[in-house]
């Protein structure tokens, strides 16, 4: 019964169709001119998805830094803005450091600005994004934020081929499945009481498998991916369908170098499109991490991969998305 009301409730908040996809005039592409990496992310990722030439923000900051302070980040901040066209909806962020602005993620910082709200010293709640489960195909527009989403990896070639599954995905409708892991670690296991609601809503648009495992190996059709654990073993036996996302929730995946947990770009080196993790520690909350349902659900509906992706987190401040922003597997139509 629990399964059943949870169910209808979902299908209440997804009864608008959903038609939106990215285009390349909404995305502006920001780029560290004082990283070599950054501007060869920036020229291939241009050149891959058709950025306009005004669309491409350069900046300057020292590279290398996991973090920087919020007064950094103003500075950087409003020159973007101030160089940003109107029709910008999102930011595609060049680079893979920094990742971290003081206590928000660098993505969130960029979407909502440097706001305290969105931060957090211990076990408590953020603000909410407004963005959350929206039918909004215009963010800017309609709620004042740009999402935004890191063009990062462990290695330049590795971007450069995250951006190609990007790419390759558009439109290609993959037959594939959706794993839901339910795992023994109890702390990082708190999404797996949504499984039971999302696989009885949900299979009739994709196949579902509910796992009580640690580890998912050797499968082919891996399109979404979501568990709970510190790190994630044979990611690397598994094959991806371009487009694919999956994270792991635990308390620093989005420590993207340096950090003691599995950094969330193993998923990337692995094969997968796009990832999600923590920054700064959130504690158990599911509303600090992506909600499977909503990001599968508006994913099959056409939705890009920023969209779907960030409409999935209720309270996204201190986490960071990776992957490719304008990815749309099950869209009808591509621009």
């Amino acid at each position: 019964m629990k399964a059943l009301t949870v169910c209808l409730y979902l299908l209440i908040v997804f009864a608008t169709p959903v038609l939106a996809k990215v285009s390349a005039s909404q995305i502006a592409l920001v780029v560290n001119v004082n990283d070599m990496d950054s501007r060869l992310v920036a020229a291939y990722y241009q050149k891959k998805r058709g950025i306009p030439k005004q669309n491409v923000i350069e900046v300057e900051f020292p590279p290398g830094q996991n973090s920087i302070s919020k007064d950094t980040f103003n500075k950087i901040y409003q020159q973007v803005i101030d160089k940003t066209p109107e029709a910008v909806q999102f930011y595609a962020l060049a680079w893979t450091q920094p990742y971290k602005v003081d206590c928000m993620s660098v993505t969130s910082a960029f979407a909502f600005g440097f706001d305290e709200r969105y931060c957090a010293a211990g076990c408590k709640r953020t603000a909410i994004s407004s963005y959350y489960s929206s039918d909004s195909e215009q963010p800017k527009d309609d709620l004042g934020i740009r999402p935004s989403m890191m063009l990062a990896g462990s290695s330049l070639q590795q971007v450069y081929d995250m951006i190609d599954r990007g790419v390759a995905a558009d439109g290609s409708k993959p037959e594939a499945t959706a794993y839901l892991m339910s795992t023994s670690d109890k702390a990082r296991n708190v999404r797996s009481n949504r499984y039971p609601a999302i696989q009885e809503c949900l299979s009739d648009k994709i196949n579902i498998e509910q796992i009580n495992s640690d580890v998912l190996k050797d499968k082919d059709d891996v399109m979404f991916y979501f568990t709970g654990k510190t790190k994630v073993d044979e990611i690397d036996s598994n094959q991806y369908p371009p487009g694919a996302i999956a994270d792991h929730l635990t308390s620093t995946g989005g420590r993207l170098t340096g950090g003691r947990q599995m950094s969330i770009l193993r998923w990337m080196d692995a094969g997968v499109t796009a990832s999600y993790g923590t920054v700064v520690e959130p504690c158990a909350f599911t509303q600090k991490f992506p909600n499977p349902a909503i990001v599968i659900e508006r994913y099959l509906k056409g939705e890009s991969l920023i969209e779907a992706y960030w409409k999935s987190v209720a309270w996204p401040g201190q986490g960071v998305f990776v992957g490719e922003p304008m990815a749309a597997p099950y869209a009808d139509s591509v621009h």
